[in-house]
């Protein structure tokens, strides 16, 4: 009998055939299990190992593969490989998610959405983690952790808080830009497919010249935007908490594949210094009659994971993942993460959680990391593990070497207040977002802010909405009246800031 007709055969992980998959063994047909059913142990200890441990944001999501392709030319912009030529082509997976919430959570649940996007370039892979929405709560990540915390369980209750979230934005007026955004039908989107996507960050983009210019990127639905009101989000929540997975895959399945386009605005290095806001603050956009999007291409999801926790769980993005032609910038939160979020795959996934197939880079890739857990690609074999030697070809290409940024010239390290004089108007922008809202947007954001504020209790509670009170009138005194009335709160009390308004 030739082996091809020969029925697949039960192994262990390391290809031991065996038989005993459902049957213990045991000291008698009823005695107590034998230590020695090393199949009950391998079966039992993988089971007990098969969820790595859960993203502390982010922790929900779903993903795809897809193509970029060039539709216009930036090459005076960038010198990175990806946009070198129109119609060139890059896969790409994309990874969508909400942030607070588990991975058990409901996808209508009112959040940001993680847009992080995959690019696997020749020169390497390129991670683009953004939102969908332009700017965040926080402009240093020495806040992150404890931000983060106030959307999470509250130590004693383990349930959400809406005092621990309000609490700490009342006295952060940095997040006003972020709060009023989510509070908008924008904090619960339809599906994934219908929102936008944003880079958030800024920065930099370096040319053949060596010139360097500063860059937000933006990815515009071509789905059309498409929102829940918070009523429709809380019947989707009980109806089908996986509404948004559920709906990327069936679009795919179908044929519906999603698109976005792909835009830049684009700074002079040189304006950065004078530019009416700080350029590198988190909480802050750029005016687009500033700077004008342009066009770069069309990203397409085509193609779902044949396996989810292969593909989308095992997923890593890092803004630290750059390639030639992409740089950094001076944004304090950019700069965190480029720390922490390989620390953190480091400790979810492993010191070699690049690679894992989905983060693995399909091109050429030549270091001296070795050992470390799960290692599977031969470890280096026997070449050496150190730089420089005698003994290999590796050199560091100095074409790739960047420009140096220009900072000042008496830049002093120290303990800058992120919110010093120059760096602390919270209210402009959120005003400005306010006032561009539709009658029916304004109440309906008015209705979703009184509605999470309600959730606010304890002893606290008077003190905590008086203060975020101010910062509401502070921006825009129809959003503080409006608050204030849905809340039954005597506004007479707040005639300073009114006034300040």
């Amino acid at each position: 009998m030739s082996s091809e007709n020969q029925p697949t055969r039960l192994t262990t992980a390391s290809g031991k055939p065996y038989y005993e998959h459902e049957n213990s063994m045991t000291a008698g047909p009823r005695g107590p299990i034998l230590l020695e059913d090393f199949i009950l142990h391998e079966k039992l200890a993988h089971f007990n190992r098969e969820r790595t441990p859960e993203r502390v944001v982010h922790a929900k999501g779903t993903g795809a593969y897809g193509t970029f392709t060039v539709t216009h030319d930036i090459t005076r912009y960038t010198k990175a490989k990806l946009f070198s030529e129109i119609g060139k082509e890059t896969r790409v997976f994309l990874r969508f998610s909400t942030v607070g919430g588990e991975k058990g959570s409901a996808d209508s649940e009112r959040d940001p959405r993680g847009f992080a996007v995959k690019f696997y370039t020749e020169d390497g892979n390129w991670d683009l983690v953004g939102n969908n929405t332009p700017v965040f709560f926080i402009k240093d990540p020495k806040k992150f952790p404890d931000f983060i915390h106030t959307q999470k369980r509250d130590p004693r209750t383990n349930t959400k808080s809406a005092t621990m979230m309000w609490d700490f934005w009342s006295l952060n007026p940095e997040s006003l830009h972020q709060v009023l955004i989510v509070m908008t039908d924008r904090g619960t989107p339809f599906s994934y497919r219908h929102m936008h996507g944003f880079g958030s960050h800024t920065f930099s983009l370096i040319n053949q010249d060596n010139e360097r210019f500063f860059v937000k990127f933006h990815f515009k639905t071509l789905q059309g935007i498409q929102n829940l009101t918070d009523s429709e989000s809380i019947v989707m929540k009980g109806m089908d908490p996986d509404h948004a997975q559920r709906d990327l895959v069936e679009a795919i399945d179908r044929g519906d594949f999603p698109r976005w386009t792909l835009k830049v605005q684009i700074m002079p290095e040189a304006e950065a210094a004078t530019y009416k806001w700080n350029p590198f603050d988190l909480t802050k956009v750029w005016s687009q009659k500033d700077y004008p999007l342009l066009d770069v291409g069309i990203l397409e999801l085509n193609e779902v994971p044949d396996n989810y926790f292969a593909h989308v769980e095992q997923a890593a993005f890092a803004p630290a993942h750059l390639v030639d032609g992409i740089g950094f910038s001076p944004d304090r939160m950019l700069q965190g993460r480029i720390l922490s979020y390989p620390d953190a795959h480091r400790y979810r996934i492993g010191a070699n959680y690049e690679q894992v197939p989905v983060n693995r880079c399909p091109f050429a890739v030549n270091n001296y990391q070795r050992d470390g857990a799960m290692r599977v690609d031969g470890n280096g074999g026997s070449a050496p593990n150190y730089f420089p030697n005698s003994f290999d070809d590796t050199k560091a290409d100095e074409t790739y070497k960047e420009p140096s940024q220009h900072l000042g010239s008496n830049v002093v390290a120290d303990w800058y207040d992120r919110n010093a004089e120059g760096e602390n108007d919270h209210y402009t922008q959120p005003g400005d977002l306010f006032r561009l809202m539709t009658p029916e947007e304004k109440k309906n954001t008015i209705r979703n802010i009184v509605g999470a504020m309600q959730g606010i209790d304890g002893p606290k509670r008077a003190e905590i909405i008086n203060r975020q009170l101010c910062h509401f009138f502070r921006a825009d005194i129809g959003l503080g009246l409006g608050v204030a009335q849905g809340l039954g709160v005597d506004i007479s009390a707040y005639s300073g800031a009114i006034h300040a308004n």
